[in-house]
């Protein structure tokens, strides 16, 4: 188990994520930064994910007004500071999901149809979503696939997935979805009927969600598998 960062390394990390190359931290936003980085516990994945909704290199490429960062302050709560727990690491990870714009909330979410550690693809997972609809075009003439790769790379800006097999220009040709994030999706995808995931244990997830919509098998189809399937009614599946 990695050891937490120290305050001095836990602020280096959460500013370079959130000011561009060169900037400091406003006067007004010092001391809430602060509070902030040091309820992520020194945890890495806290801290990328506090920072990515703050991060003024985002789309809009605006710096978050004060009462933002206050906002960001009271959810977390006591957040990972004096040793919390898996809930108050799931309540951070959460805030980045609801802080998603609607399609990325569905792109994001479907993610948890994959088993964990899994190399997911960025093209076939974009084709994917185009299979399912997720991506619609807008007034601007961009093809579903060139704006599947800026939903792609949305999620890796936001550090939602890891980026993996980056080429020498800087683009990643598959990702990862951190372990502690997947649980978050797909304790989000049971709850909104989104998927049952099927894996042979009796740890699959939504198991009793007759109204799920998607079926997702990440096991061979051992015996337990097989009588989880002839157990399940799940009509709406696709």
């Amino acid at each position: 188990q990695m050891k937490p960062l120290t305050d001095d390394d836990s602020k280096r990390l959460f500013y370079k994520r959130i000011f561009p190359q060169g900037s400091v931290c406003p006067a007004e936003l010092e001391l809430v930064s602060r509070e902030i980085f040091k309820k992520c516990g020194g945890v890495p994945l806290a801290i990328i994910s506090i920072a990515s909704i703050l991060d003024s290199n985002s789309q809009d490429q605006q710096m978050k007004p004060k009462y933002h960062w206050d906002n960001i302050l009271g959810y977390i709560g006591r957040g990972l500071a004096g040793g919390g727990g898996a809930k108050d690491m799931q309540r951070i990870l959460a805030f980045s999901y609801y802080d998603l714009p609607s399609h990325l909330k569905t792109c994001l979410l479907y993610l948890s149809i994959f088993p964990e550690d899994f190399e997911i693809r960025r093209d076939r997972l974009i084709w994917m979503w185009i299979a399912e609809g997720f991506l619609q075009r807008g007034e601007e003439e961009t093809g579903l696939f060139e704006l599947g790769v800026s939903y792609f790379n949305e999620l890796a800006n936001r550090s939602l997935i890891q980026p993996v097999d980056v080429d020498a220009t800087g683009k990643a040709k598959a990702c990862r979805v951190h372990d502690m994030v997947l649980d978050m999706l797909c304790s989000m995808s049971s709850e909104q009927n989104f998927a049952t995931i099927l894996d042979g244990t009796q740890q699959s997830k939504s198991i009793s969600h007759s109204k799920s919509r998607r079926l997702s098998f990440q096991n061979s189809m051992s015996e337990p598998t097989t009588n989880l399937i002839d157990a399940t009614s799940m009509p709406q599946v696709r």
